[in-house]
């Protein structure tokens, strides 16, 4: 997972990033709230961790500009504020979780995995079947079924099919898409990621009347939307 770390501490940041990686995780750290909101409206991040105390823009301003841009993460908050009114303030401001200071890197990367199977619980699911309203994925098998009927894609076109299937209808920033499916910083024309989709639409049929649309956000990536009254039905 893509993690925002944001802590004006540089030790703080360190030790944070020391332990998100050694879960597995991709840490992006910042040291300033203006430099990780100019990024987080960019690109989609998958967590960000949140110090609530910090100058400039402090954790509380942070989690209100967040509800104005077009893919907000889930947030935890990182805080020294350990009052049952300060926590609830927190939690109130839109925070999803709080880990409150001296950091146990054990509780933090537990915390951390916690909130991510919340947020993204079809995340990593490779065991059977995924349902996805009348869609389904196969493991092991190069193509998603429509109505049982299999449509057959490239590997790459997979990886894309199931990062917006599994997004819940989050937009995902055209970065997050290509280091998702060619890796980090990959070497491609910006047509590339395009093609890719516009195939994907074609041979899956992303229309309204298959439970699905597949639109553009302007300036920032795509959005996998189901149809109305479809939510309830993807697993």
């Amino acid at each position: 997972m893509k993690i925002a770390v944001l802590d004006d501490d540089p030790a703080h940041n360190e030790l944070i990033a020391e332990v998100l990686s050694r879960a597995g995780h991709d840490p992006v750290l910042f040291e300033r709230g203006e430099a990780a909101l100019r990024d987080l409206r960019r690109q989609t991040f998958d967590l960000l961790l949140l110090d609530w105390n910090m100058p400039g823009l402090d954790g509380m301003a942070v989690l209100a500009q967040l509800k104005l841009i077009a893919s907000p993460p889930p947030v935890l908050l990182i805080t020294s504020r350990s009052e049952e009114a300060d926590i609830v303030r927190g939690l109130g401001a839109g925070a999803d979780d709080y880990v409150v200071k001296p950091i146990q890197p054990a509780v933090l990367e537990a915390r951390v995995a916690a909130l991510l199977r919340r947020s993204f619980p079809n995340a990593g699911r490779e065991a059977g079947p995924e349902q996805f309203g009348r869609y389904e994925h196969r493991p092991g098998v190069p193509a998603i079924f429509l109505d049982g009927t299999p449509r057959e894609l490239t590997a790459k076109e997979l990886q894309l099919a199931l990062a917006l299937f599994r997004s819940g209808a989050r937009a995902l920033s055209r970065d997050y898409l290509l280091e998702t499916v060619w890796g980090r910083n990959p070497d491609l024309e910006t047509r590339t990621l395009d093609a890719h989709l516009s195939r994907l639409r074609n041979k899956l049929e992303l229309r309204p009347e298959n439970g699905f649309r597949l639109v553009t956000i302007y300036g920032f990536g795509y959005r996998l939307e189901p149809s109305l009254g479809l939510e309830g039905d993807i697993a």
